[in-house]
Order: structure tokens, then C-alpha cells, then sequence
């Protein structure tokens, strides 16, 4: 939608039926929130999902973005500027991006996210899931299940309990934990969290092995991570006793 007053265009938080949009761009970016980065000008990839989310992407580092923006957001551009905006409790979080050069801008329809087909667990994955559901309380002292396949409309969360003080408790399941789990929990709990009922949601990552990053992570998000292992769910063995000194 485009504002007359100063022709900037305002993308709205969530387009279920927008495409999917890309641009390859000469461009600087800094960002302002939690923490404040900059990025000198370079050629770069920025992808803005149909659901609202904003990557921006260089050639290098894989799969992992430069910079990102979760949903709900809104997107604001102007000639040779994209600002993207988030609201984080009290404050902003804020992105802005310096365009002065497209080489390339394209948008795709990739049809609705409910006919796309939802990525399948693994089968130690899938197992783990529903040993956890039948024992909770392994990914917390006091845990009992509500349900399993939470759904949020980004997708599932694997298991929704209640601790001992009734407090609503977000359990994301994985084989080996990483960074992008740590990400995925934190959406869903933020999803989660739009429900004044479940304002107080917290998140807990369960995994066989969750590797350091992803431990650093989780504790500034807020995220609790348990270790979890696999003979022992399936009672082949007992848990190992831990000692503590005075």
C-alpha cells in the first residue's frame, strides 16, 4: 500500500497471499534493537517472505543470514531505502537499508504455506518427541503435557505443557540443537506470547546434543536447554547420578 503524503510503501506485518520477493542490491545496513551492527556497502541478497520475515544475505556464510528480521514486521521503502521495523517488548527493533544500486528485484508465488508440505522429523527425532511426551518432566522438573503439535501460525510447536505453577511451557524437540533451533523456539514463542492468555509462555529446547552457540543463544532469549538421553527415555538404561560438591 503506498502512502500519498511522502511515497514511501508500507508493507502490512503478515501477507498470507504475497510472493515471496527478491533483490540483489548494492547496499549498507544497520541495525538497531537488542544490539546495534553496521554493514558496509556490498553486494548483497535481500529476501522478504510472504509472513513478513527480512533476510538479508552475502554470498559467503552459508545458509545463515547477515542480518534478519522475524515476523510481525512492516517493511517501509522510499527511493534507495528499505526500513524494516519490529516491535520488541517496549522498544524497536529497527533495520535500515541503503540501497544504491539493483541489479535484480523479483517476486515469486509460492502458493499458500497450508499446501506446502511440512518438513518431516527424522526418525530419532520423531521417536524422541514421543518419549518426551510420555515423560515430560525429563525436559523439566514438574512438566505434564497438554498436547502435542502445539499449532502456532508458523507452524507446531512439538509439545505445549504446564509447570507446577500452571505457567504455560513451550517445548521444541530436536536430534542436535543448534543456533537456528534456538531461532525457530524463539518465533514460536513469540507467536505464542500474541494471546494475552499465554503472555507469560517460556520456551525450552530439548535435544540429545545442543551445541555451545546454541546454548549462549538460548540464555539471552531466555530459553531453558536440556540434554536428553535417548537410552534413557526408552528405559535401557538409568540416568547417570550427578554429584555436587558443598
Amino acid at each position: 500500500m503506498q502512502n500519498p503524503s511522502d511515497g514511501r510503501i508500507v508493507q502490512s506485518p503478515l501477507q498470507p497471499e504475497s510472493p515471496v520477493r527478491l533483490i540483489v542490491a548494492r547496499c549498507s545496513a544497520i541495525y538497531s534493537g537488542r544490539l546495534d551492527t553496521v554493514l558496509p556497502e556490498a553486494l548483497r541478497l535481500i529476501m522478504i517472505k510472504a509472513d513478513g520475515s527480512v533476510l538479508l544475505h552475502a554470498d559467503a556464510g552459508g545458509y545463515k543470514p547477515l542480518n534478519w528480521m522475524t515476523p510481525p514486521t512492516v517493511v517501509e521503502e522510499s527511493p534507495g531505502m528499505m526500513v524494516v521495523r519490529k516491535r520488541a517488548g517496549s522498544s524497536e527493533d529497527r533495520l535500515e537499508i541503503a540501497i544504491s544500486e539493483v541489479l535484480s528485484d523479483s517476486s515469486h508465488e509460492m502458493g499458500s504455506p497450508d499446501e506446502d508440505a511440512a518438513l518431516a522429523k527424522d526418525g530419532v527425532e520423531g521417536h524422541l518427541q514421543e518419549l518426551l511426551a510420555e515423560q515430560p518432566h525429563r525436559c523439566g522438573e514438574g512438566l505434564r503435557l497438554v498436547r502435542r503439535e502445539w499449532p502456532t501460525d508458523i507452524g507446531p510447536v512439538d509439545l505445549m505443557c504446564r509447570d507446577r505453577e500452571e505457567a504455560w511451557v513451550a517445548v521444541e524437540i530436536k536430534r542436535v540443537a543448534g543456533i537456528e533451533a534456538v531461532e525457530q523456539l524463539t518465533r514460536y514463542v513469540e507467536r505464542i506470547r500474541l494471546d494475552p492468555a499465554f503472555e507469560s509462555c517460556r520456551g525450552v529446547l530439548a535435544a540429545q546434543v545442543i551445541k555451545p552457540q546454541a546454548r549462549v543463544l538460548a540464555q539471552a532469549r531466555g530459553v531453558d536447554c536440556v540434554e536428553v538421553d535417548l537410552a534413557v527415555l526408552r528405559g535401557e538404561r538409568e540416568p547417570e547420578l550427578k554429584l555436587f560438591a558443598a
